[in-house]
């Protein structure tokens, strides 16, 4: 059935001679959790939902996010719908100033900081979002698997550099919140174990069944 419905939803993105808007997009499309489906400047633009990297840094920075977020009164997601004017953006993470529980669809001037996790043929929308008034942008940068983290803040309408940080030192950052992170925690690489260590040979299921 979802097979169907993604079916008919793609003939649609091939034979509609209008441009799109936000609203047909939302009215029309299934919601999915493979590829990303936006619209911006009247045209839809489909996403691969990404490998195992990005979706693992979205899953574990999404969760920090949320945890430092909640005691200044914000909301922390990902990959939500933001409508701004007839472009829906569905950012990697965003932080929002009220909850979005049951609703599809959200303004982008809810927003505080979105977030993008870059990556080969994943798009970066800083300028979208500039535009939109957004006053943070977070852009994680999984080149050769050392992961970066960027802050970036709203300043005259275009986004200026204020803070960042690579894999094995500390990001931190004071404003929307307090929030600090490796970036080299975000990635599930496990630690390379001593090949001293008498259980550098012991595999992690016979180790806990041994417990």
């Amino acid at each position: 059935m979802q097979r169907k419905k993604f079916a008919r939803a793609f003939e649609m993105l091939a034979g509609r001679e209008s441009p799109w808007t936000a609203s047909a997009a939302l009215d029309v499309l299934p919601e999915n959790n493979g590829p990303r489906i936006e619209v911006s400047r009247g045209c839809v633009v489909v996403t691969a939902g990404g490998g195992v990297d990005r979706r693992t840094v979205q899953r574990e920075l999404g969760y920090r996010l949320r945890r430092a977020a909640r005691p200044a009164g914000l909301w922390a997601y990902h990959s939500v719908n933001l409508v701004s004017g007839d472009d829906l953006f569905i950012p990697d993470l965003a932080v929002l100033r009220s909850p979005g529980g049951g609703r599809r669809a959200m303004t982008i001037r809810v927003a505080v900081l979105l977030g993008e996790i870059t990556a080969s043929g994943v798009i970066d929308r800083p300028r979208e979002y500039a535009a939109a008034g957004v006053p943070f942008f977070l852009r994680v940068d999984l080149r050769n698997r050392v992961p970066t983290i960027a802050l970036l803040e709203l300043v005259d309408g275009e986004y200026r550099p204020l803070a960042a940080a690579a894999a094995g030192t500390t990001f931190v950052m004071n404003r929307p919140f307090d929030f600090s992170v490796d970036p080299a925690d975000l990635l599930d690489d496990e630690a390379p174990q001593d090949a001293d260590s008498p259980e550098g040979s012991v595999p992690p299921e016979a180790d806990r069944e041994g417990k």
